[in-house]
């Protein structure tokens, strides 16, 4: 239930709405936009919506009927702009990421920090725990990959994410990292989502592999019913009957979503379609259908990565495809 206050209500008025909302057993959200402030009451317990109408500054109150609240455009009318680094993703913005799929030595990611920083990047992107579809594969190198990003990333200003596999690897993640990323394969360990909502950085959400739009924005409500409204969507493909590649890069899931939540989505084309020559079409497109930004895969040499090189693209091609994109962007009114 979303409880819309009149504009100028006051500070007193807000608060016994407030106190009303715990009063009957739900929590309490706000979110003051430029024009109104809105009261989330979440939670399950039985409320006569006529309750909060009569309450001294109460403008209405809308019964959300979606099983996510707080992520719906109905709980925040105004986009969510998240800034990183003097990056930003969301509303007019749209924000890169980019580097290697993984951590493989100390030459190998301060290389490829540098090209980004050359490139004008300023989050770099880089596995250091990897869940792998066979356990014999590179796994990473854990915290000591998290260490040799920081230290590259420092080296050249750059802010870092990397993928956070379970709970107890969150206060690491804290010491090395700007922004945690949840994998696709984790998008519905709803434990290890409910310890991110506590925390104070933000965090990249991927969708799952076989995930609807739905189950993917409430996964989303996890981590923003904790406290932590600072999530990216991050759309990477699904899975479908097609094997030409990787997966399915949905590109409709970027208008559906950008009108059914505030949140900034993301699209990471190297995931998606797991091959280097569809990652510059899919990027344009992305862009043209009002993403919030992108996550890209690059590697100093990937035909030597230990991961992912098939996707990865060569430090030439993406500076060129990032000249590309930013001339794209103003076009569908977007800030890059």
């Amino acid at each position: 239930m979303i409880i819309v206050m009149r504009h100028g209500a006051s500070e007193e008025n807000i608060e016994k709405v407030v106190s009303f909302v715990k009063s009957k057993g739900r929590d309490a959200h706000l979110s003051k936009g430029e024009s109104h402030t809105i009261i989330g009451a979440v939670g399950e317990s039985p409320v006569d919506p006529r309750d909060f109408e009569l309450l001294d500054g109460v403008k209405e109150v809308i019964k959300i009927s979606s099983s996510y609240k707080l992520v719906s455009h109905l709980f925040k009318e105004e986009d969510t702009i998240i800034e990183v680094n003097g990056e930003k993703f969301g509303g007019d913005y749209a924000g890169m990421i980019a580097g290697p799929c993984t951590i493989e030595n100390e030459d190998q990611i301060e290389e490829c920090a540098e090209k980004m920083a050359q490139f004008g990047v300023k989050i770099m992107r880089g596995g250091a725990f990897k869940p792998r579809t066979s356990p014999y594969a590179f796994q990473g190198l854990g915290e000591e990959g998290l260490k040799m990003i920081r230290k590259a990333a420092d080296r050249n200003h750059l802010a870092v994410t990397s993928e956070v596999m379970e709970i107890s690897q969150i206060p690491m993640f804290l010491d090395y990292v700007d922004i945690l990323q949840v994998g696709a394969r984790n998008m519905q360990n709803f434990n290890l989502l409910k310890e991110l909502s506590k925390i104070d950085k933000p965090v990249v959400l991927k969708r799952g592999l076989s995930a609807t739009i739905n189950e993917w924005l409430m996964a989303a409500e996890y981590i923003l019913s904790g406290g932590n409204r600072e999530v990216i969507l991050c759309e990477r493909g699904i899975r479908t009957f097609e094997v030409a590649t990787r997966n399915t890069l949905d590109l409709c899931a970027i208008p559906v979503v950008k009108k059914l939540s505030h949140l900034p989505i993301i699209v990471d084309p190297s995931h998606g379609t797991g091959l280097r020559d569809k990652v510059a079409p899919m990027s344009m497109a992305s862009i043209a259908a009002g993403a919030d930004g992108l996550m890209i895969e690059v590697h100093n040499k990937p035909e030597c990565a230990l991961c992912d090189g098939a996707q990865s693209l060569y430090p030439e091609q993406f500076a060129e495809l990032y000249k590309k994109l930013k001339v794209l962007a103003p076009v569908v009114d977007k800030k890059m």
